[in-house]
């Protein structure tokens, strides 16, 4: 196992390439065995939404990012702008459930915005689970299943970006939403 600091210069050094070194990125998140003591200074919660906490900018090549989830909270449905996304659970349990894109051609004009996006697959992971997602599988939302107790993830975007895309579940209807930094290295924005 490693600690969180090992891990983000094991990073450094896998992305010191211009290319995704899946396997090795994977078995370094993986072997990172959550630590409370190492990344409870980027855990910064909010009651109004989720929070993106910046860990580390990865000499801008990618992002890896706290989010922190209070009890029911979640993201709405999205895509990852074309960047990979490993997200490993910290502590507590995250629900990720994944959908198709909607159909890129609507057939009419009373048709537009009328594709209720479907789940296909619902999962609970726990902590020190890995999860990965890239636009090539679909869309997804996560949030913290809990009524109990806080959830805490670690993500890694490769590359960075600074917008995605957003989808009304019933319509399929998409907007754009900007990528914000509710803490940036431990300290409030």
């Amino acid at each position: 196992m490693i600690t969180l600091s090992d891990l983000i210069l094991e990073l450094n050094k896998a992305f010191e390439e211009n290319a995704l070194n899946f396997d090795l990125v994977k078995s370094l998140m993986t072997n990172y065995n959550s630590n409370r003591e190492e990344w409870e200074q980027y855990a910064m919660f909010s009651s109004d939404s989720y929070t993106r906490n910046l860990v580390h900018e990865g000499n801008g090549k990618f992002n890896l990012v706290v989010l922190c989830w209070e009890k029911n909270q979640g993201s709405r449905i999205h895509s990852h702008a074309k960047s990979h996304c490993f997200m490993k659970v910290l502590e507590g349990k995250i629900h990720e459930e994944r959908y198709d894109w909607p159909p890129k051609e609507q057939k009419s004009a009373s048709e537009c915005g009328q594709n209720e996006l479907v789940c296909k697959t619902s999962s609970i992971f726990n902590r020190n689970d890995l999860i990965y997602i890239c636009d090539e599988i679909g869309l997804h939302k996560v949030g913290n299943p809990s009524d109990t107790e806080q959830t805490v993830t670690l993500h890694l975007y490769y590359p960075p970006f600074q917008e995605c895309d957003c989808f009304d579940q019933k319509t399929g209807q998409k907007t754009t939403a900007k990528m914000t930094y509710w803490s940036k290295f431990g300290k409030r924005t």
